[in-house]
């Protein structure tokens, strides 16, 4: 008797393995079944899967359930992207369905039609041009004079009136405005003339230009350079063929100043995506990616899984940035999928960055990527002096020495902007009882709990966890509580009253979680004299034209991380915060705090800029056989009870020590997690190393499936980090 035919199909659950059923009622599969969503039962649920293939069931004596129902009549996962993502499943050896269901937009995912991919837009009706004279002032009277001038659509509202989505519910309200839907090239602007190119840049525009198919590019340059003038006359010359392009950038609040530029300069309508976005209008840029119809997509790290059809050219900015890899579900790395992407479509790709990460440096010295040099700052610009505080035996204000606070005072007295840079959010670090040493710890971590809102709020960084600051120290009961430390929150309070003529704007991420609250906090402070107070969100790639000083406050924790990774990370953040003075007519001025001016990573920066600490840590990862001289793949394994994870990794490395009798690739554990407790679990890790990234596959894919089958693999929640950035 011949076998059913039927539906192999990848359904978004932690198993390595496809799952059969029959087609909806009784019918034949159809040809082109494959790629597209279904409805199936699962156990008492149901879910929507992808079908991944057609033939007879994995076993012929089953008796097969039937699906429910197709939910497209074409498949929406198919060519190139489906291919790409078969490929990226194996690289991770992740399952088949978690990686699709991770490249489709959450409502795509749960199961909604494509969307149409109209624009919309707002137009004035007549009620509201009676209105507008007699309006009273605010965001409502000033949406409403916008669109007196004619119908804008919303992207163009996001750029010239951040937070006008209130107001104009409040208009439509009143019948004085309304939303109009217009096809998606109605509103194209159109395209606008940029600063002439200099040498560097021009011979970097003219290489890419030529590239003919899948070429890799470093497009390595000073902060400042004009990275984004290249990326820019890249991608019109892409539009200019008929082609698509995909640009990322690593954080969401880069992504309104950068749609900006592009809509300005480009000539089309520039699709955003982004987690900032809801549901809904994430499905129609991916909608709008598949169809043709988006010629250009800005987005962060999910963006690289949009459909292109005609794509002709991907841009990575920051490409060292570590927000392009994934930490948690299915750990992939967006600039590595990016590049693997390009190479089957047959694009060429640029790698942006005045920081290279050191693989990205490594492949470029190895002659698989073309480098790019942009030496020297656009424009008129020149890099700014840099001067390091040594802050030994000195007394601090709220942290801050008293030449950093005269560094302040005299930049504002000359009319310019100052960025205070601490990279830790909150008012402190730690609370600690001042006579008995107690410290409040979170219940759930083992990671004491940052201080917020001046000390009257605790709030664990690692797992979420809050609660009220104790009135009185729980295991003495004194009252000397106090906050040990310095966060953003606490820099801002110290310099409002230090500097009270001047604005104090925050800028991290517990002040900036509205929708384009970046955009709308440097908004806030304009051209005008005053203090930005940020972390690292202040570091990536914002042009901030009157920063005439950065002061860095608290490098000294990263002169002395465990992690292999750490010198480089905090040298490409000096660099980064360092690039954002002096950018425009004002010459820029770098203060660097430290307890360590002697530090030999210090010296080697301030000698010779990255360039010579990339050199150096080269050599030194190379003697130490770490990444890109070796490949890793790490085994996290995590449960509520201490003895389980460790047992698992035990099993775990046995299972590995028997599909490598000859040690091809070595093991390092199991070991206590860096946080062996987070969120109420307890932590293991194990480590493998290879010095062929074949020998480490080769064995994965060999002993992942025996890893699943582990009886203990379903007492632990245990994931996969292939190439990974954070060993904790």
């Amino acid at each position: 008797m011949t076998p059913p035919r039927c539906l192999r199909i990848a359904l978004p659950v932690p198993l390595p393995r496809l799952f059969d059923y029959l087609p909806p009622d009784g019918a034949p599969a159809p040809p082109d079944a494959v790629g597209r969503r279904i409805r199936v039962p699962f156990g008492p649920r149901e879910l929507v899967g992808i079908v991944a293939d057609t033939g007879p069931a994995a076993h012929a004596g089953d008796s097969l359930r039937a699906a429910l129902a197709w939910i497209d009549p074409a498949p929406v996962l198919h060519g190139e992207l489906l291919d790409s993502l078969r490929w990226l499943t194996r690289y991770l050896h992740a399952p088949l369905g978690e990686v699709l269901s991770t490249a489709l937009p959450a409502a795509l995912r749960r199961g909604d039609p494509l969307p149409d991919t109209h624009t919309w837009t707002w137009r004035l009706s007549e009620a509201g041009a009676t209105a507008l004279a007699g309006m009273r002032a605010g965001r409502p009277r000033d949406l409403a004079a916008l669109l007196a001038d004619g119908t804008l659509d919303e992207d163009a509202l996001d750029d010239r009136l951040p937070g006008w989505r209130a107001a104009a519910r409040a208009l439509a309200g009143r019948g004085q405005a309304e939303r109009v839907a217009l096809p998606p090239s109605a509103l194209a602007p159109a395209p606008a003339h940029g600063p002439e190119p200099n040498a560097a840049q021009a011979t970097a525009i003219a290489a890419i230009g030529d590239a003919d198919g899948f070429r890799p590019f470093l497009l390595d340059g000073v902060t400042g350079s004009g990275k984004t003038e290249v990326y820019l006359r890249a991608i019109a010359a892409t539009l200019a063929r008929g082609r698509q392009a995909l640009a990322l950038v690593p954080e969401i609040g880069l992504t309104p100043q950068t749609l900006a530029r592009f809509r300005a300069r480009l000539g089309v309508p520039v699709h955003a995506l982004h987690s900032g976005l809801n549901d809904t209008e994430r499905a129609r840029v991916w909608a709008a990616a598949e169809r043709g119809e988006a010629r250009v997509i800005v987005g962060t790290r999910s963006a690289v899984f949009v459909p292109l059809p005609d794509a002709g050219l991907i841009v990575i900015d920051e490409e060292h940035d570590g927000s392009y890899k994934q930490q948690d579900g299915i750990r992939y790395h967006a600039r590595d999928f990016a590049l693997v992407r390009a190479k089957a479509l047959d694009v060429p790709v640029v790698l942006g960055s005045a920081t290279p990460s050191l693989e990205t440096l490594h492949n470029a010295r190895s002659g698989r990527y073309t480098a790019l040099r942009l030496p020297q700052r656009a424009g008129t610009a020149r890099p700014p002096t840099v001067r390091v505080l040594d802050v030994r035996k000195r007394a601090l204000e709220a942290g801050l020495s008293p030449e950093l606070l005269d560094g302040v005072r005299a930049t504002l007295a000359a009319g310019g902007q100052v960025l205070v840079f601490r990279n830790r959010r909150g008012y402190a670090p730690v609370l600690l009882c001042h006579d008995c040493g107690w410290s409040a710890q979170c219940v759930r971590c083992d990671a004491p709990m940052t201080v917020h809102a001046g000390g009257r709020r605790l709030q664990c960084h690692h797992c979420g966890h809050r609660q009220p600051a104790p009135p009185a120290c729980p295991d003495c009961a004194g009252l000397a509580l106090q906050p040990q430390g310095v966060g953003t929150e606490r820099l801002e309070e110290h310099l409002v009253r230090a500097f009270p003529e001047v604005p104090v704007v925050r800028i991290d991420r517990g002040s900036t979680r509205r929708r384009d609250g970046v955009e709308q906090a440097l908004a806030t402070l304009g051209d005008r004299p005053g203090i930005l107070v940020g972390t690292q969100m202040l570091a990536k790639g914002h042009d901030l034209a009157d920063l005439a000083l950065v002061a860095v406050v608290g490098i000294d924790e990263g002169l002395f991380s465990a992690d292999f990774r750490a010198p480089e990370k905090l040298s490409q953040l000096l660099i980064q915060v360092a690039g954002r003075a002096g950018r425009g007519v004002r010459a820029g001025q770098v203060l660097l705090q430290t307890h360590h001016p002697e530090h030999p990573l210090l010296g080697t920066l301030l000698g010779g800029g990255y360039a010579a600490f990339a050199e150096a840590e080269l050599v030194q990862r190379e003697a130490a056989g770490f990444p890109p001289f070796a490949h890793l793949a790490l085994l996290r394994a995590e449960a509520q009870h201490a003895d389980v994870p460790p047992a698992f990794l035990r099993e775990v490395a046995a299972v590995l020590a028997a599909h490598d009798p000859e040690g091809h690739v070595a093991r390092d554990g199991p070991l206590p997690a860096p946080m062996p407790r987070r969120a109420g679990f307890h932590r293991a890790q194990l480590l493998l190393t290879a010095a062929q990234r074949g020998a480490l596959h080769a064995l994965l894919d060999r002993a992942v499936p025996d890893i699943h089958a582990l009886p203990m693999a379903r007492r632990v929640r245990w994931s996969l980090d292939v190439d990974p950035v954070d060993l904790y």
